[in-house]
């Protein structure tokens, strides 16, 4: 059996046998997925869940409107960032990592207008007093790796393979026709420069430029102090359709414990995101789930079960959670504001751009498909690297539509609606005086 097909049918079978463990909202995500490949397998869907690299819009499989006349005048694409190294580190992570991280193929540029283009190169010298908290080899925690650059480019010719080849939206790549926001992440301004490279070759090594926001009140990731929103998330992850999930898992969070070294420290108990992230980050790059230093691994059906267990995390948290909405409109608002500000400016024509490009994060692209509406006709999944949604605007004669794609699939309910409602569904996502809502005390 080939490893792509072996850690999908193993993922598949062991989610179905342990979907009862984690079944404590009504509705649980689909457990079928692709954790170990930026390529799906060609027996497979094109458009199937792959965590490594997302399905997207691309030319061989994007139909338009079946509306005459229809011209597609203007797009809003939001995107997660491509593979990186995980995020988060067990207390020991050099034991744990049977091969080293190298990013020696990956230059990281950083340097002021004008000064010598110096790039940084990160190592893990042997003689560290402190080697046992990172793996050997030249990568940093949450660093793009040369994979993941290479899964931006091919997302960068994919999308303009569409809407510059086939729709003649874009004639070329320039800072006029396109506008580019990230996080203050390193890896999505670099994933920028991936997709652009994609989009025009000849683009690589020349200037273009990104906008960002000051980090504290970025509302990509997003960063902004919203203690009211802590405060929900809190109250909604201390009832029973959340911390049954825990105790339903406690020997899996055991088994995980002990071989990770990870007992007792709370990032690591309160849900199983850096475990995901963890584990993804490894078998996206083919590297084996983690060993430590007595010989006690990490087994495939209990990183399935992780798997499974992270949908089910996030579409509960952002989606079905009593009072999820206002959890993801007070700390997503900001952003659907800039949304709402960039169609308002279209459909008054003082949008100076035809397209919009912003890299995010997975927990911008959960909070933009809930307040879109995705998870009303299914459960939600973590979005896989790579993630995007595109929001397209077309003009039929004199009047404008929207139409929203999710990994190169037709939204259902948004594959054709006024624009002035897709405004109005952007607008009711934002809480009115939003730093009221999120600061002040009721009384």
């Amino acid at each position: 059996m080939s490893g792509h097909l072996h850690v999908f049918i193993t993922y598949a079978l062991t989610a179905l046998l342990t979907s009862s463990a984690v079944r404590s909202a009504d509705v649980i995500s689909s457990n079928e997925g692709v954790y170990n490949s930026s390529r799906t397998p060609a027996n497979l869907p094109w458009n199937t869940y792959n965590y490594c690299n997302a399905p997207h819009v691309n030319a061989k499989h994007y139909t338009t409107p079946s509306v005459d006349g229809a011209k597609l005048v203007y797009l809003n694409m939001v995107m997660r960032h491509h593979k990186r190294t995980p995020d988060n580190l067990y207390p020991q992570e050099n034991e744990l990592n049977a091969i080293p991280w190298e990013c020696s193929d990956f230059h990281q540029f950083s340097f002021g207008g004008g000064s010598a283009q110096i790039f940084h190169e990160t190592t893990s010298p042997a003689w560290h007093p402190f080697l046992s908290q990172i793996w050997n080899g030249t990568c940093d925690q949450g660093q793009l790796t040369q994979g993941g650059l290479e899964d931006a480019i091919s997302h960068g010719k994919d999308f303009w393979s569409v809407y510059a080849n086939k729709l003649g939206l874009l004639k070329s790549v320039n800072e006029k026709d396109i506008f580019v926001r990230t996080s203050t992440e390193t890896r999505t301004f670099q994933v920028a420069g991936g997709m652009l490279e994609g989009m025009d070759p000849s683009s690589k090594g020349k200037q273009f430029p990104v906008v960002t926001q000051p980090g504290n009140i970025d509302s990509i990731p997003p960063s902004y102090s919203c203690p009211n929103a802590d405060a929900i998330r809190n109250q909604f992850q201390s009832v029973p359709a959340w911390t049954d999930h825990l105790a339903q898992n406690a020997s899996l969070k055991a088994r995980l414990d002990e071989t990770l070294g990870t007992g007792g420290l709370s990032a690591w108990a309160t849900w199983y995101d850096h475990f995901f992230d963890t584990f993804t980050s490894r078998t996206c790059h083919g590297h084996p789930l983690p060993c430590n230093s007595t010989g006690g691994c990490v087994s495939e059906a209990d990183a399935a079960k992780v798997f499974s267990i992270g949908d089910f995390e996030y579409n509960y948290i952002w989606n079905s959670a009593q009072n999820a909405s206002t959890y993801t409109q007070l700390t997503f608002g900001v952003f659907f504001q800039e949304l709402v500000q960039n169609f308002q400016l279209f459909r008054s024509g003082g949008e100076q751009f035809k397209a919009r490009l912003f890299v995010g994060h997975d927990g911008s692209m959960i909070r933009l498909a809930s307040g879109l509406g995705l998870g009303k006709t299914a459960a939600l999944r973590w979005p896989a690297l790579g993630s995007e949604i595109v929001m397209e605007v077309w003009q039929v004669k004199k009047s404008h539509f929207v139409r929203a794609m999710h990994e190169g699939t037709p939204v259902r309910g948004l594959e054709w609606v006024s624009l002035d409602d897709f405004i109005n569904l952007l607008q009711s996502q934002v809480p009115q005086n939003i730093f009221s809502a999120c600061t002040t005390t009721s009384s």
